[in-house]
């Protein structure tokens, strides 16, 4: 992306139009009186008569009852019917112009020169123009359901605003008749939404409508008033005074969705089941709507059954036990029960991502174990509760300090200012971000050294753990157990409040410790006085509203920060600073006050506080789940760096587990944010649900190829994380203090993970030395010979499974991934050779020509014709003993003749040969290569053990000339192929004598197999010669060999062919480490620096997927040769798995919640998707590009998403 000024315009003109188009719409509920281009007057006329009807209908009824013509309830009724008719006219006019309209489009020819939006009108009544005013309703349902619903709606609206009823309330003709014409607009808003025309919310969930939901939005919340009128009317509940209010209120309906703050019904469903479960039940938010409903029944169920049980003891010891069980993670059970590895295979990681103790740790499975530590942490719970409760329950004092509750009470609040302490110091900064924690180790970077330095803290988090897991909630038990406002069960309100206060205590204990704490204390500051209203409400009712009044006091102060930030910054920060930045201050600072009961209401409601494009214009976005996204979570932008997110997810929630349950990254809530920074890798973690005992968290990974956006702000999060962790100790106010307090990222703590370290080097005076480039031959040589016999010892013990004359697929693989198919699914290593062996290149003039298998007559025109028979196909089928080889096409412009011979060119034929001698044969050249010709099987080996070394026949059938390689016999190291024969030898047999080696290295017919072997495909790839060139080796490390005599048969036997890769890729790697490293002084150290390549290396390219593989399998070490073409260099990049601390720290999670508000506004209603708008500029402080990239798609783009990981925290 590129930076642009802080005054790119918030939209382009395009946009600017189409908003100025749209938000009218919105504002009527649907007709458009503002096109973009002209329009008969009548279209105008139509929708005016179509949006004043339900106000006509409603007239009618209103005046015959004001003229006691009718009653009140008779005159909504006919309202209604009336209303009923015109709506299931305007239905049938659009089926009716759809099915007209459809006819006509399959006539006519759409005109590409004509603006999309722009309709042809013919008539008042023709199909374009019933279609363009009532487009129809898709679904058939939703005919008969809006219609029937407009009728009713029309007839309560009808009866909810008449004049009488309205004068009763205000006691003023005037201030009626006002109420009376405003309310009407608001009815025949929602009535035109409904039946005619929907328009665009400003708050929309979802991307598109699928199922029509939206036309009943603005209906509901008119439903919702009109049943609290109702109530009012028939009922003593509610005062006279809250009915005028909401009739007022009733008048800025328009208002309100006109900004977007009232849900849609999905998201209004899903935030108020959320709520409830809660702050009514005590529940978690959940981490999919299934789970969300489900627990919310269950939850409600128990209530339920909590206000219908007779005995008080009954009810304690029931609340105990479901509080407990609903608090775990029962719907991981049947997964979990299958192993650790198996549950996160399917939350879509790879099990090599996974530590090897994970299924020795506590929680991972749930086995004997575990059932057995919660089977007694629930039997002792109730019976603790129902003793306690038996014996004194019954008590009478309430006074905290001579009642029985007194002593627990105090026990709450040392355990509370204990396990605040504790969990204070387990972090980099103290009292909420402020200064520098002395106790935290700093500028530490090994992972070792660290966790020996943070030891004494580890010893104080796991005396938290204990008082906070295990003490605490039996403590909070035995206060809720005691208390005598369980007499009085039988309310609604006191047994919600104790069904929600056991559970609360198992399901997030420190809120629930903290809640206790300000209630005894409250007690406390009263003594024995009386506080009218709120010691009737009951110990469950107030801990409920204590609850309630602590999250959303905590939303108010983390919006109030997210408030100044945009603030102070849109001034502060030069590049934020735009034209209209002083007014803007200048209109907060006069209008604070209203700022400031906007921020109030956000947080009253839990919705975000949106900041209009990012600016300091605030506005209350509506409520919704705290996943802020409706989708599923693990939806993503993949590309091939996901790997690297996905490799380290495993090892990622397994440390963020014991960081969790330490305290180490703050009180954990669901909806909270954390923000991972590792080299160029940003991991962002978000809490999607919390429980006893387990977390569910989604990992997110962004882009690693940066922007300029996304450069400016990593800079800005090195800069923080450096402040906090590489710092030296600093003491001091000034020191210590955050100077990065306003920054939305607040630095928590370094975890350490195994992750990929990814190292590059540019290879100038590597790969262009002569003297590492002459060694590069002999290296070659070596790899070769050890490949070649380490693939006998391989056969030997039966690892290789396919043979040489199977089939094999385009994909070539490594022979360590075909050792790998004998212990897991996907190979441990693969060579993908992007080269086509198939069809051979031929090089002229550095350049590549077309190859053979392009040059094709297949595109007849005639049709495809039957595949012809060539003479190597028939040869291949007269010799059994020889693999069969591939059909090339034939060259342009040759000719082939049909045959009687079914599909057989005549060509194909073998010459007719007399029986007995070849007599009339063309006589054979016994120079060229008779090997060839007559290749016996089967060799006379001296050495009984030789046969293992044996390579298959169709290596030996190179055409090369013999005299050609007899030129090259001295490149072939024979001292090392003895050495390395003894080795492999002694591997095979076990222990063997010296003269079965001795016998086994000096068989010269093994020898000169593997001599003819190794030259020939040392000369098929055109190695023969000393390596000169980079462009060389860099195309031969690649697999694009160029063409030479021998790569015809290479090519053709494909283990062989991925054997010499492999070894020129383990002699490039050689070279490398050689330049680096110095010489190896030993034929000793050379076979172990090849078996350390063959079993903790990966040496090929990133694009191949044997890359991948490694990767998510956790290969210790990769390593690739690249090609800088812009530079004109070549870059060795080496990737090595070792544990590393990965700093981690919280986000402003309003702040988020905020910026993806103003996300899902800016590009679903304002459809503003420019790449380089204003609101995805970077910005150091709030972190807004980083922030988009974490969206959920299709708004977001990160590359990589798991699926909800839970995992233990006990």
């Amino acid at each position: 992306m590129v930076r642009m000024g802080p005054d790119v315009p918030l939209l382009n003109e395009y946009k600017q139009e189409f908003f100025w188009k749209r938000f009218p719409q919105t504002v009527l509920g649907g007709p458009r009186f503002k096109l973009g281009y002209c329009a008969p007057p009548y279209v105008y006329v139509n929708q005016a008569v179509l949006f004043l009807t339900p106000w006509l209908f409603g007239g009618i009824g209103t005046l015959l009852c004001q003229l006691q013509l009718l009653q009140e309830l008779h005159a909504a009724v006919l309202s209604g019917m009336l209303m009923f008719a015109a709506a299931a006219g305007v239905q049938a006019l659009a089926l009716y112009a759809a099915r007209r309209s459809g006819a006509v489009e399959r006539l006519g020819a759409p005109n590409i020169l004509v603006d999309e939006e722009e309709v042809e009108f013919t008539n008042c009544v023709s199909p374009e123009t019933l279609r363009f005013i009532a487009p129809g309703k898709r679904f058939g349902l939703n005919v008969v359901l809006h219609t029937v619903l407009a009728g009713v709606l029309c007839g309560f609206g009808t009866w909810y605003v008449f004049l009488g009823r309205l004068t009763g309330l205000y006691g003023s003709i005037g201030v009626s008749l006002v109420v009376f014409v405003l309310s009407w607009v608001t009815l025949c808003i929602a009535e035109y939404s409904l039946i005619v025309n929907t328009a665009t919310e400003t708050a929309t969930f979802q991307a598109q409508d699928t199922y029509e939901i939206t036309p009943l939005t603005r209906p509901l919340y008119i439903s919702i008033f009109i049943a609290v009128d109702i109530v009012d009317r028939f009922s003593s509940i509610a005062p006279e005074l809250a009915s005028q209010v909401l009739h007022v209120l009733f008048l800025f309906l328009p208002l309100l969705w006109a900004l977007g703050v009232l849900p849609p019904l999905d998201a209004l469903l899903l935030w108020g089941m959320e709520q409830v479960l809660v702050f009514g039940l005590g529940g978690s938010p959940m981490s999919s709507n299934i789970r969300l409903l489900l627990m919310f029944g269950v939850s409600t169920s128990v209530a339920v059954c909590n206000y219908f049980i007779p005995s008080t003891l009954g009810v304690v010891l029931f609340s105990v036990s479901t509080g407990f069980l609903l608090s775990l993670d029962l719907s991981q059970i049947g997964t979990l029960c299958k192993g650790p590895r198996a549950a996160f295979r399917n939350h879509g990681l790879h099990s090599g991502g996974l530590p090897p103790f994970l299924p020795t740790s506590f929680g991972w499975n749930l086995g004997c174990r575990e059932l057995l530590v919660y089977l007694s942490l629930l039997l002792v719970a109730m019976a603790e509760a129902g003793l306690l409760h038996h014996f004194f329950g019954s008590a009478q004092s309430q006074n905290l300090t001579t009642g029985p509750q007194g002593p627990v009470s105090y026990l709450l609040i040392i355990l509370f200012f204990l396990c605040c302490a504790l969990r204070e110091i387990q972090g980099a900064y103290v009292f909420g971000g402020m200064f520098l924690n002395p106790l935290y180790p700093k500028g530490i970077s090994n992972g070792q050294t660290f966790k020996q330095k943070n030891r004494g803290l580890y010893i104080a988090a796991a005396i938290r753990r204990v008082l906070l897991y295990l003490v605490s909630p039996f403590a909070m038990i035995a206060f809720l157990s005691m208390d005598t406002s369980l007499q009085s069960l039988h309310r609604v309100s006191v047994s919600v409040g104790f069904t929600r206060a056991f559970r609360v205590v198992w399901q997030s204990s420190e809120d629930a410790l903290l809640q206790m704490v300000v209630l005894i204390l409250v007690r406390l500051a009263g003594g024995n006085n009386l506080l009218p209203g709120w010691d009737h409400l009951g110990t469950g009712v107030q801990l409920l509203l204590v609850g309630l009044l602590t999250d959303r006091l905590s939303q108010f102060l983390a919006k109030l920060k997210f408030t100044l930030t945009v603030l102070v910054t849109s001034w502060t920060e030069k590049k934020q600073r735009r034209q209209s930045a002083g007014t803007l201050l200048a209109l907060n600072a006069s209008l604070w006050p209203l700022v400031l009961a906007v921020v109030t209401l956000s947080a009253l409601l839990s919705a975000p506080l949106l900041p209009l494009f990012t600016l300091p214009i605030f506005l209350v976005g509506f409520p919704r789940p705290q996943r802020s996204w409706p989708g599923p979570v693990g939806t993503a932008c993949p590309c091939p760096d996901s790997i690297f997110y996905q490799q380290m997810s495993g090892s990622l929630a397994s440390v963020l587990r014991t960081a969790f349950a330490r305290g180490s990254l703050g009180s954990l809530a669901p909806g909270s944010h954390f923000l991972g920074r590792f080299q160029d890798r940003m991991v962002w973690i978000m809490i999607l649900e919390r429980g006893y005992g387990y977390c569910t968290v989604n990992i997110k990974g962004l882009e690693l190829q940066e922007t300029s956006c996304h450069t400016v702000e990593a800079r800005r999060v090195d800069e923080v994380f450096e402040a906090a962790f590489e710092q030296p100790e600093r003491l001091g106010f000034t020191q210590g203090f955050n100077l990065h307090w306003g920054n939305a990222l607040t630095p928590c703590a370094a975890i350490a993970v195994r992750v990929y370290s990814d190292a590059r080097n540019v290879l100038s005076g590597i790969i262009d030395s002569h003297e590492n480039l002459r060694k590069l031959q002999d290296d070659f040589m070596k790899a070769l010979i050890w490949l070649l016999l380490r693939y006998c010892v391989q056969r030997r013990k039966g690892f290789l499974w396919r043979s040489e004359e199977g089939s094999v697929s385009g994909v070539i693989k490594s022979q360590s991934s075909q050792f790998a198919q004998t212990t897991c699914n996907q190979p441990s290593e693969a060579i993908m050779v992007e080269s086509n062996v198939s069809s051979y290149r031929i090089r002229q003039d550095s350049s590549s020509l077309t190859s053979f298998g392009d040059w094709s007559d297949e595109d007849d025109l005639f049709g495809p014709q039957p595949a012809r028979r060539t003479v190597a196909l028939v040869t291949a089928e007269a010799q059994p003993g020889h693999s069969t080889l591939q059909i090339g096409a034939s060259l342009p412009g040759s000719v082939e003749m049909d045959s009687l011979f079914e599909n057989m060119a005549l060509s194909a034929l073998q010459p007719l040969q007399p029986l007995g001698l070849s007599i009339g044969m063309p006589a054979v050249d016994k120079g060229r290569n008779p090997e060839v010709l007559r290749e016996s099987p089967h060799l006379n080996f001296s050495c009984p053990q030789s046969e293992i070394f044996n390579l298959p026949p169709g290596w030996r059938t190179a055409p090369l000339l013999p005299s050609r390689l007899l030129s090259l016999r001295p490149l072939f190291p024979e001292d090392w192929f003895r050495f390395t024969l003894g080795r492999f030898g002694q591997a095979v047999q076990g222990e063997t004598s010296e003269d079965m080696t001795k016998a086994l290295k000096e068989d010269e017919v093994l020898k000169e197999l593997h001599v003819k072997v190794a030259l020939s495909c040392l000369i098929s790839v055109g190695a023969e010669s000393a390596f000169t060139s980079p462009s060389y080796i860099y195309r031969l490390y690649c697999g694009d060999v160029p063409w030479t005599e021998g790569l015809d048969w290479l090519s053709s036997s494909k283990e062989l062919y991925q054997l010499t890769l492999q070894a020129f890729r383990f002699s490039f790697k050689l070279l490398f480490d050689q330049a680096s490293l110095g010489p190896m002084e030993s034929p000793e150290e050379l076979f172990s620096t090849l078996e350390e390549y063959e079993r903790d290396w990966y040496i090929g390219l990133v694009t191949e997927k044997g890359w991948h593989d490694s990767v998510l399998q956790e290969k210790p070490f990769l390593f690739s040769l690249g090609h800088d073409l812009t530079m004109g260099t070549y870059t060795g990049r080496v990737l090595s798995l070792q544990e590393q601390l990965i700093q981690v720290g919280r986000l402003n999670g309003e702040g988020v919640r905020g910026q993806w508000a103003n996300l899902s506004w800016e590009l679903l209603y304002a459809t503003n998707d420019d790449e380089e708008r204003y609101s995805i500029q970077a910005h150091p402080f709030m972190l807004r590009n980083l922030t988009v990239q974490a969206a959920d798609p299709p708004l977001g783009y990160p590359i990589y998403s798991s699926a909800p990981l839970h995992f233990p925290c006990l």
